[in-house]
């Protein structure tokens, strides 16, 4: 089975597109990327593409490469002090010479809908989230619609970075799935993932996962973006895993699409709280 993130996110567009409707209410996302990088441009163009199609306005703050740490924690605080802006997503990567971290805790959690705020992360790790990463939670998202359930299951998540590993362990977790963690230190690693009911891998690596390291019937999912002569894959080995893998994302067409229309919910849903404090 191919789990289709693209149908799936045009479907959770729509419905989000009517509730936003019937609210009376006004969502807002500001975005911010710093330099010329082609790919993060393309990537903020598709989100605010994705803000028209929701009804939700957005604005685009867009700094030069030599901007310093404080001059974008600047723009950030006037994005924070104003009421109209619901939700703001700092574009990463960011250039080399700022402090990337300082620039994310520079984002209030209640307006940090990319989910990256250490105070958003701790409570995400608690097992009382506010606001999740996008694509791990736009990757539970498409598990749901799906009808898979990750209680009791063993997931294994290869890649342990903050944007996509480790988060999306910890919502397994807060889901009742037994977990594991693999990376670059990870021995037997082969052995680690064909044990896995579902795998995620987020390792940067293209084809990485081979069908020799899935079980067979495993949910497989594909976060990875890679071009090889001149063609975008994943992590996986798409072609071969799928013979044997019981439900794969393929790339592209998986988990991208989910991670835009979640930030488009989290945005609905901060402005939400704004009118209405604990809406969830």
């Amino acid at each position: 089975m191919i789990l289709d993130g693209k149908k799936r996110s045009e479907i959770r567009l729509e419905r989000l597109a009517q509730e936003i409707a019937r609210s009376d209410l006004h969502p807002r996302l500001a975005t911010v990327i710093v330099g010329d990088d082609p790919a993060s441009h393309m990537y903020v163009r598709m989100k605010h593409r994705a803000c028209e199609r929701v009804n939700i306005d957005s604005i685009g703050v867009e700094l030069p490469t030599d901007t310093g740490t404080e001059e974008i924690c600047r723009e950030v605080r006037e994005l924070n002090e104003d009421p109209g802006i619901h939700g703001i997503l700092v574009q990463l990567p960011l250039p080399s010479h700022v402090d990337t971290p300082e620039v994310i805790r520079s984002v209030i959690p209640e307006k940090d809908v990319d989910g990256f705020h250490p105070l958003n992360l701790g409570r995400l790790f608690s097992g009382n989230p506010f606001f999740a990463p996008c694509t791990p939670l736009g990757i539970m998202n498409l598990l749901s619609d799906y009808g898979v359930e990750p209680e009791g299951l063993h997931a294994v998540v290869v890649g342990r970075s903050i944007e996509v590993g480790r988060p999306m362990a910890a919502l397994l977790l807060n889901s009742d799935a037994t977990v594991t963690i693999c990376h670059s230190r990870t021995r037997n690693l082969e052995e680690e993932t064909s044990r896995a009911d579902i795998l995620v891998a987020a390792v940067g690596k293209a084809r990485f996962i081979g069908p020799e390291m899935v079980r067979e019937g495993a949910v497989v999912i594909d976060v990875g973006t890679n071009v090889v002569d001149g063609v975008l894959c994943g992590d996986v080995d798409f072609d071969r895993v799928r013979e044997i893998a019981g439900a794969i994302t393929p790339v592209p067409g998986g988990v991208g699409p989910m991670t835009i229309a979640t930030l488009m919910e989290n945005t609905f849903l901060s402005a939400q709280r704004a009118t209405c404090p604990g809406a969830e």
